[in-house]
């Protein structure tokens, strides 16, 4: 519990002053005035497993992109599943004309993030949203996850196999050292423990091959194909650090995927051109400035961080999303069946308890600063954080990230009861990858 939530000061009145109200499109017109220009909007969830956050964040992305022609939407979800969705909604050649029909094809656990029908109906609206434009100036949808070091290993073999066989030999031997480990990368994870360097030798050939093959490339097309087999390329060689970092404990794999999904942005936006503006959706945990909270005094940096530090001249605004109570989507164990359960009222001192206890009406809107009384905003409150592993009798001990919420966020969205969103009917679940470190976020 912070110093704060402990002194028992709940400074109601400040918070009334700075709430807007939050009812429907129209109402986030403050918010798209504090966006501007701005070329970075990162928009956050306090779970995995909430419709109202889909829901409002489908909302503000399609002003971004009918108003201010942001150039893709990127997720926390992984390359090859997303861009699947991503050929669908850009009516790409062969591709389903139905999204939905992608993600109904995720099956790496747990496949509600993106396949639930909040995403199935904002995929079907950018779809229809793009047939309507030129190929050049349809919006994509991207994943800049991790996780899919198999799949993204597959795809590369694809893709030389078809358009550069010359160095299918150096994908194989990728290939062949991982293929010990039967597709399990808790098993690789484990097996550095013996030999720390692991595939490592081999990924890096075979990505200082692809990158050196983009690059000629880009002086000659820009086709998607050859960028996406250089991105899992690049998935691989994340995905192999954060399994050798897995095993260590600690911060590292932490890190080594923020900053994977950070250089994914900054490749997207450099293959979008220079006037490219992107809509990222991901948790509070990785879109909240890290510096803001405590994960900082654990050694930990988060892709908001890394974009305000690298892109803040370009305009970054960074939203975040909160609950007082209600249900969510997720599970009690890793690779469980997820269900629906009860999310108890927000822990007593809380930044949810305060907003609960301060706006009877149940929704607001914060756009940073606000017009008066800012010192709430400058006192480090406890912060609501569920995974996609959650089990609400840890309330009281976990579950919570100690914040100051002006510093962390531009902007922030309060629903005071929010609902658990519903997944679609996927194929069955790959539950072996290891759970994210902390608590699956």
């Amino acid at each position: 519990m912070t110093a704060t939530a402990a002194g028992g000061r709940q400074p109601m009145a400040e918070v009334r002053a700075g709430a807007l109200p939050l009812t429907g499109p129209e109402s986030l017109d403050p918010l798209m005035e504090r966006i501007g220009e701005a070329r970075y909007v990162l928009l956050g969830e306090a779970s995995h497993g909430t419709a109202e956050y889909y829901r409002w964040r489908a909302v503000l992305t399609r002003r971004l992109i009918e108003e201010r022609g942001f150039s893709f939407v990127a997720v926390e979800g992984d390359w090859p599943d997303c861009q699947a969705v991503h050929d669908s909604v850009t009516a790409g050649p062969g591709a389903p004309g139905d999204p939905v029909e992608a993600l109904e094809g995720f099956d790496r656990w747990p496949t509600w993030m993106w396949a639930n029908t909040d995403v199935a109906g904002f995929s079907r609206w950018l779809r229809r949203h793009n047939v309507a434009l030129p190929p050049d100036r349809r919006v994509g949808f991207f994943g800049l996850d991790v996780y899919s070091l198999w799949e993204s290993l597959h795809a590369v073999l694809d893709y030389l196999d078809e358009h550069a066989p010359q160095d299918v030999d150096h994908a194989l031997e990728a290939y062949r050292c991982f293929e010990p480990y039967a597709d399990d990368p808790q098993s690789y994870a484990l097996a550095t423990e013996l030999v720390p360097a692991g595939c490592e030798r081999e990924v890096l050939s075979l990505l200082v091959r692809l990158r050196r093959d983009a690059e000629q490339a880009a002086r000659r097309d820009d086709s998607l194909a050859r960028f996406a087999a250089r991105q899992n390329a690049e998935v691989l060689a994340g995905a192999e650090r954060y399994y050798r970092a897995m095993v260590r404990g600690g911060p590292e794999s932490w890190n080594i995927r923020d900053h994977h999904m950070a250089d994914t942005l900054d490749r997207l936006m450099e293959y979008h051109g220079p006037h490219a503006k992107a809509v990222v959706w991901e948790h509070n945990t990785h879109i909240g400035d890290a510096r803001a909270t405590d994960m900082a005094g654990a050694g930990m940096v988060n892709v908001g961080q890394l974009v305000r530090e690298r892109h803040g001249d370009d305009g970054v605004v960074l939203v975040g999303f909160g609950s007082y109570e209600g249900t969510v989507i997720a599970s009690d164990r890793w690779g469980g069946r997820p269900r629906a359960m009860e999310v108890p009222p927000a822990r007593p001192g809380s930044l949810e308890e305060l907003m609960h206890r301060a706006l009877p009406e149940g929704a607001a809107l914060f756009v940073f600063p606000v017009a008066a009384g800012d010192r709430w905003l400058r006192e480090q409150r406890d912060h609501r954080a569920i995974g996609v592993v959650y089990r609400p009798r840890h309330e009281r001990w976990g579950n919570y990230v100690a914040t100051v919420l002006g510093e962390r966020y531009d902007a922030f969205c309060f629903l005071d009861r929010t609902s658990a969103l519903t997944p679609l009917p996927t194929g069955p679940a790959d539950t072996r990858e290891e759970e994210t470190w902390p608590t699956g976020v």
